[in-house]
């Protein structure tokens, strides 16, 4: 049968559109990949908290789903809101990629005594409420400005020396290939400094009622993933927020118990606290710790 998937235009969605081709393609499909220009795309002079809405980066592309325009659309599954629209699924999940956050720093601003290896009072580039609540947790002296673009566009403004080191995902910079011979490279501990929900994660999304395409992508599901994937965007879901809320949420399994770790900051302005919890049973592990989080950890 022939697929068409939808993705926005970016070297990264390009990669993840491809990737699922590819694996569709070996289980004998045909598939073209169509570009969508999203909203995050047009707007680039704005920090996402001043652009009105949700889906930023997923908005277009689940309208031309829905449109029977394409037939699937490939997301970083960490771009979704927790509450897909009505008529739509996800069919399936992606093997995961390294899930952590990586800090680039330029080499004249590399202070190896220092925490993260950063200098006084650096200047560090993020666009993530997420992420700046982290950093201000790790670095009070830190002095965070707005970064938009795609990964290979925020590297060069890095090397500009528009900053002093900047937060991008692992999972991006790897799959892109991209050399950074020229940079500190600092991979982030992800139970110090928390990854997004589902970060390095493509999501398959469908229409539902699509069975013919539905059972193809089902065969690309990966469902360990989906487990773990599930706590940590049912935490998301339960605090009520989307992917810019300040919020990390890090699981997986470990001698059979499920260990999640979150970064949590009621106030995107504020400093971010960091927790650990550890169940042999899934069952009200997700309800427990929203519950905790909404009652404000001490």
């Amino acid at each position: 049968m022939n697929i068409r998937i939808g993705s926005r235009g970016s070297d990264l969605a390009l990669w993840q559109a491809n990737f699922v081709k590819d694996e569709l393609t070996a289980l004998g499909h045909e598939v073209e990949i169509i570009i969508i220009e999203t909203k995050g795309d047009k707007i680039q002079d704005l920090s996402f908290d001043k652009i009105e809405g949700k889906g930023f980066f997923t908005k277009e592309i689940e309208a031309a789903l829905i449109d029977n325009e394409i037939d699937l659309a490939v997301h970083s599954h960490k771009d979704l809101e927790t509450t897909p629209p009505e008529g739509l699924v996800i069919a399936a999940v992606s093997a995961r990629a390294n899930p952590v956050d990586v800090l680039l720093v330029r080499k004249e601003a590399v202070d190896e005594i220092k925490t993260l290896d950063l200098k006084d009072d650096p200047i560090v580039g993020t666009s993530s409420a997420r992420r700046q609540t982290q950093l201000r947790r790790l670095r009070s002296d830190v002095q965070l400005k707005d970064l938009r673009g795609n990964v290979p566009t925020r590297i060069n403004k890095l090397r500009n020396g528009d900053y002093d080191a900047i937060v991008l995902a692992a999972a991006g910079v790897q799959r892109l290939e991209l050399d950074l011979s020229d940079l500190h490279v600092i991979e982030m501990d992800p139970t110090l400094f928390i990854p997004a929900p589902a970060q390095g994660v493509l999501g398959l999304q469908v229409r539902d009622t699509d069975s013919a395409v539905k059972e193809a992508v089902a065969a690309l599901n990966n469902v360990e993933v989906g487990a773990v994937i599930n706590i940590e965007r049912g935490i998301l879901r339960g605090m009520e927020g989307g992917c810019q809320l300040p919020l990390g949420v890090h699981c997986y399994k470990e001698h059979g118990d499920w260990v999640v770790y979150t970064a949590y900051c009621k106030d995107k302005n504020g400093v971010a606290e960091v927790n650990s919890y550890q169940s042999e049973e899934i069952e009200g592990l997700v309800e427990l710790i929203v519950d905790d989080l909404k009652d404000g950890i001490s």
